[in-house]
């Protein structure tokens, strides 16, 4: 997906270059914080650049915790360790479960943004793992 086709897409906004976090994203990510609730619930929408994804990660938390990804705009990827990738398009909604080491990003030819819903709980963290690796990420498309 182009950019211009999709941000006519993006309902909430390229928002900010996500510096703060640059070095767990292989490309350019940015982020629109959307809200906060009193009880902790943060809704952040995050874009990703076309070939962009995060390092694999773990929403670490004693109870509660995880997060749930609202995909709004373009096309992703998103997997866990040991299982098969998930082609995400918009209206795609995945749960991710705490303590569970995964993935998400752009595919190669698409701009994406989602929705990130960050659940609270007791004793959370983002722990950040290594990157995806660039053949990891370009042997996908061969896989589905």
């Amino acid at each position: 997906m182009e950019k211009q086709e999709f941000d006519k897409l993006n309902l909430f906004g390229l928002g900010q270059p996500n510096d703060a976090f640059a070095e767990y994203f292989s490309g350019q990510s940015y982020i629109n914080m959307l809200a906060k609730t009193d009880n902790g619930i943060g809704f952040m929408n995050v874009t990703f650049e076309p070939g962009c994804r995060n390092n694999w990660h773990i929403h670490k938390s004693k109870t509660g915790g995880g997060q749930v990804l609202i995909c709004i705009a373009g096309y992703g990827y998103y997997q866990e360790e040991g299982k098969e990738v998930q082609k995400l398009s918009p209206g795609d909604i995945v749960v991710i479960q705490p303590n569970v080491k995964h993935w998400h990003g752009a595919r190669p030819d698409s701009w994406f943004s989602h929705i990130a819903v960050e659940i609270p709980g007791e004793e959370t963290l983002n722990k950040w793992l290594e990157p995806v690796t660039d053949e990891e990420y370009n042997n996908l498309e061969n896989k589905n």
